[in-house]
C-alpha cells in the first residue's frame, strides 16, 4: 500500500517543463519516472544517421553540425502536411542505437529520446556524462507530430526520413527513463509493481 500511495502522489505532480538544450544542472535534477514536457530544439537521428555522425566524429574528433550539448530524437518525421512543419513523428526503438550512444554521450550529446529500454552500457554512459534518456510513448505519432512547430533538414537529405533534422518542440510528452545517477525506469517499475502485488 505504501508503494501505491507513493505512485499516486507522483502521478498527481504536474509534468516538469524541460527547455532544450538543457543545462547539466537541469538534467541532473531529473529522476527516472519523472513525467516531463519537452520544449526547444532536438535533432532527429535514426540508424543511418548515427552511422554517419559517428563516422564524422571518428574522423574529426568532434561532433558534426553543432551537436555538442544537443539532444538526439530517435525518429523520422513523415512528410509535412500543408501548413504544418512536419507530419507524424513516432519514436524509434532506442535499443537499435545503443551501439553508438555511449560514444555520442561521451562526445557531448546530453540527452536522447526514443522508446523502450536501453543497455547497461548506455545507462553507465548517462551516469558518466550527467546525461538522461527520455522515453516517449509509441503509437502516438500524430500527437507527437503536433508538438513540432518548426523543422529543417540539417544534413544528408538523401536519407529521406532518416536525414538529420532540427526540430523545435512545444510540450512533447515523455518520461525520464534513464537518469544521471543510474536510475532506470524500465528496471525499477516492474520491481515496484511486483512488490505492490505481493502486498
Amino acid at each position: 500500500m505504501a508503494l501505491l500511495r507513493q505512485r499516486e502522489a507522483h502521478q498527481m505532480r504536474e509534468p516538469i517543463r524541460v527547455a532544450l538544450p538543457a543545462e547539466k544542472t537541469v538534467l541532473e535534477a531529473l529522476r527516472a519516472g519523472d513525467e516531463v514536457r519537452l520544449w526547444g530544439v532536438v535533432y532527429t537521428a535514426r540508424d543511418a544517421t548515427h552511422e554517419r555522425i559517428v563516422a564524422e566524429l571518428r574522423r574529426s574528433g568532434v561532433l558534426p553540425y553543432g551537436l555538442q550539448g544537443q539532444v538526439l530524437f530517435y525518429a523520422g518525421p513523415t512528410p509535412a502536411r500543408p501548413g504544418l512543419p512536419a507530419g507524424a513523428i513516432g519514436p524509434t526503438t532506442a535499443r537499435r542505437m545503443d551501439a553508438w550512444t555511449p560514444a555520442l554521450l561521451d562526445a557531448g550529446v546530453t540527452a536522447t529520446i526514443g522508446k523502450g529500454a536501453r543497455s547497461e552500457e548506455v545507462r553507465r554512459a548517462c551516469v558518466r556524462n550527467g546525461a538522461v534518456y527520455f522515453a516517449a510513448v509509441g503509437g502516438a505519432a500524430a500527437l507527437l507530430g503536433s508538438c513540432v512547430v518548426a523543422a529543417e533538414v540539417v544534413a544528408w537529405p538523401e536519407l529521406g526520413t532518416e536525414a538529420l533534422m532540427r526540430l523545435t518542440l512545444e510540450g512533447l510528452p515523455a518520461f525520464v527513463a534513464l537518469d544521471s545517477v543510474g536510475g532506470d525506469l524500465y528496471a525499477s517499475a516492474p520491481r515496484e509493481w511486483q512488490m505492490e502485488v505481493d502486498e
